[in-house]
């Protein structure tokens, strides 16, 4: 659908087909626009205007539909809708728009300040041609790519993410991702984060059940209030993977995934701000 179309459609309807609103579309039109401005050069005009560029990215994120059928759609090559993706998501991570706060964010918290809670997250991938095990999963019995979600709990608001293969435990994706707390800062993950207390003394993890016991009453009682807490990270995955390109089987270089991630993540905090 071109941009003509799109216009007819009303808010919510355009919401759904997209996965964004139209303030932040406008918004990254404006981007797209201002940078144009800057490298005018001479030539032959494109093919498509910058409104429908924009709108062809989005779909492509939220459909993660081929190039090919993308191009078909779009009267363009393969090669050209590639191109006009790599060229349009360049330019809004350069913008600076939809950048996360960011690990240092962690450092300026106040213990008053709202609760910060983790999780990870997996993306599958495709069979890698080499180095396989590092990719495998036990837990998804599949090849994927994990992300740790790190969010402020009040608000889902994102404040940073982390990347690594789909082997690696998700207490260590933790680690080898840098991120340090303030000392009065309340952090809440799930039971892949046993440890992590011995590195942040306000941490919270669920009770493991011991092997070949049960939890008591108020053990259980504890791990269900843990999670009302922790519940809202799992939405905030929920609204990241409307975006088909974070769910679906992703098909492009790896290290192409944490940029469009880190991008999608940028663009869900700005419409929490709306």
């Amino acid at each position: 659908m071109k941009i003509e179309k799109a216009k007819q459609l009303t808010a919510k309807k355009f919401k759904r087909m997209t996965g964004v609103r139209r303030k932040t579309f406008e918004l990254m039109v404006d981007v797209v626009k201002a940078d144009a401005q800057k490298k005018k050069k001479p030539g032959r005009r494109p093919k498509l205007i910058i409104e429908d560029q924009v709108l062809m990215v989005i779909q492509y994120w939220r459909e993660y539909r081929t190039y090919y059928h993308i191009g078909l759609d779009f009267e363009l090559s393969e090669s050209a809708v590639c191109r006009i993706v790599f060229k349009i998501e360049n330019i809004l991570i350069k913008s600076r728009k939809f950048s996360l706060p960011g690990k240092k964010q962690l450092w300026k918290i106040s213990s008053e300040e709202d609760l910060v809670v983790m999780d990870v997250t997996e993306s599958p991938i495709e069979k890698p041609q080499k180095g396989q095990k590092r990719f495998f999963s036990g837990k998804q019995g599949e090849h994927t790519l994990k992300t740790q979600v790190v969010i402020y709990q009040k608000s889902s608001k994102i404040i940073c993410l982390g990347h690594d293969k789909g082997k690696i435990h998700d207490f260590r994706l933790f680690k080898n991702s840098g991120i340090k707390f303030v000392e009065l800062i309340k952090v809440i993950a799930d039971k892949g984060y046993q440890g992590i207390a011995k590195i942040h003394q306000l941490s919270e993890t669920p009770i493991k059940k011991p092997k070949g016991k049960k939890l008591t009453k108020e053990q259980k009682k504890y791990n269900r209030e843990l999670n009302r807490l922790r519940i809202v990270v799992e939405h905030v995955n929920r609204r990241l993977k409307i975006f088909k390109i974070l769910s679906d089987k992703y098909r492009n270089r790896h290290r192409r995934f944490g940029l469009r991630s880190n991008l999608i993540a940028g663009i869900y905090n700005h419409e929490l701000a709306i």
